[in-house]
């Protein structure tokens, strides 16, 4: 699975560090993988995630919110919003960059990030299983 290294501005203007992850063939879908509250993208989780994700032909950006891993800022002037703000960020960077996140993850504090941010990512539509029977588990 290659993966690309990004930097993109985030919600307080500073630089955020950012992977993403593609499929061996063209992206069927983006997706945009949030981690857990002092996690980074470098997570199990998120790595995990990311790379079945890939397998199954969607492409994944997973990045480190303001003051993380290797994001600029500083960690204590965020709160939830800001990393509900940096999820549009990264949503707008990898819609003008590469194509619209359709998918949204999220793991531990960062599922709720997600759900607050749907809303102001117009791709976004709700999915359940039973409403895609044919699509693959991951």
């Amino acid at each position: 699975m290659p993966t690309l290294s990004i930097r993109f501005p985030g919600s307080h203007g500073t630089e955020l560090a950012a992977r993403l992850d593609l499929p061996a063939l063209p992206p069927r879908a983006y997706a945009l993988f949030a981690h857990c509250f002092t996690c980074s993208k470098e997570s199990k989780a998120a790595s995990f995630v990311s790379a079945a994700l890939a397998e199954h032909g969607i492409a994944v950006l997973r990045f480190d919110f303001t003051g993380l891993g290797a994001s600029e800022g500083d960690f204590a002037d965020t709160g939830f919003s800001s990393n509900v703000a940096d999820l549009v960020a990264a949503s707008d960077w990898l819609r003008a960059n590469h194509g619209a996140p359709a998918i949204l993850v999220g793991h531990s504090l960062g599922g709720t990030a997600v759900l607050a941010a749907a809303g102001r990512i117009a791709e976004c539509r709700p999915w359940s299983r039973s409403a895609h029977p044919t699509s693959p588990r991951t």
